[in-house]
């Protein structure tokens, strides 16, 4: 028995695709149902139709090498065939690569210089490449393995019914959305502020999961089963109760979390989980282990 890679059916005959070399069953197995890298091969890659009388087939052309260029490269025995399938480790990669350059730039450029690359702030939200890299920088240790936990955990099995490219999408426009949400808020209230942290993408591929399998059975601290949307919507309320009263978040430590942010990613999640529902199978039990104050963690960061 082997599973489908594009549904995740488990299928007693599978078949193999010769030109991806990945499992499929009978619904995906035709290389258009499983959008087959290989297909970009078949663009006429001998240029039979490049008359040079129309510069539109030309440039046609010219993409579809590209691309093909692009497929060996990513593609079954390509170098760089990791990507293809393994974007969520690849995101976990650059997080603690990131963390790492923190440390770096901090002890050789000090606050000022640190806050203009890793953070995305009220001071100067104009810095648009900190709409990213925030994403991957986090305020401290346990930051940083809460969130590399749940990406970890259900970040695999979301890339898997969405794609690579899609899931790289998700967890950049999430994130990119969670953080420019908070400070906009920031900016409203007038109080300044700065974060950063990957909160807001993996609130939203909890979303995706809650939506797709509500009671799929999560092991908190790899003890506890509970349905995953009790684990979801649990962290959703704590957020919702500690952004309104942010007197309550301080009394018990949570206080300098960016809370909106985790809601904007969690809304996104489930918003992309429905346009999804009804096409894609999710397992039924996982493990997953975080600590006080969900994937975010304590601190001002998401």
């Amino acid at each position: 028995m082997a599973r489908c890679d594009a549904c995740g059916v488990d299928e007693n005959m599978p078949y193999q695709c010769h030109r991806c070399g990945q499992t499929f069953c009978p619904d995906h197995r035709l290389p258009e149902n499983h959008d087959c890298p290989g297909l970009n091969d078949w663009n006429d890659p001998g240029g039979v139709f490049d008359s040079g009388f129309d510069d539109s087939i030309d440039n046609e052309a010219r993409t579809s090498k590209a691309k093909g260029l692009i497929n060996r490269l990513t593609g079954t025995g390509g170098p760089l065939s990791y990507f293809r399938g393994n974007m969520a480790y690849t995101l976990l990669g650059l997080m603690w690569i990131t963390f790492i350059a923190q440390f770096i730039v901090l002890a050789a450029f000090g606050q000022g210089v640190f806050g203009s690359i890793f953070t995305i702030s009220t001071a100067n939200p104009e810095y648009v490449w900190t709409w990213i890299i925030s994403i991957f920088s986090h305020g401290g240790l346990y930051h940083l393995v809460a969130n590399s936990i749940v990406l970890f955990f259900f970040g695999p099995i979301v890339e898997r019914y969405t794609g690579s490219k899609t899931f790289l999408y998700l967890f950049l426009g999430a994130g990119v959305a969670a953080g420019l949400g908070h400070i906009g808020v920031a900016l409203l209230t007038g109080e300044p502020s700065a974060v950063l942290g990957a909160s807001g993408a993996v609130f939203a591929i909890m979303g995706v999961l809650t939506v797709l399998n509500p009671d799929m059975k999560v092991l908190l601290f790899f003890v506890l089963p509970i349905p995953l949307y009790i684990l979801t919507f649990g962290f959703a309320l704590l957020s919702v109760v500690f952004f309104v009263n942010p007197s309550a978040a301080g009394s018990v430590g949570m206080g300098n979390v960016a809370h909106f942010a985790h809601l904007v990613g969690l809304v996104i999640g489930l918003w992309y989980g429905q346009q999804l529902k009804g096409e894609v199978r999710a397992p039924n039990q996982l493990q997953f282990g975080g600590g006080p104050g969900g994937p975010g963690g304590p601190g001002r960061r998401f």
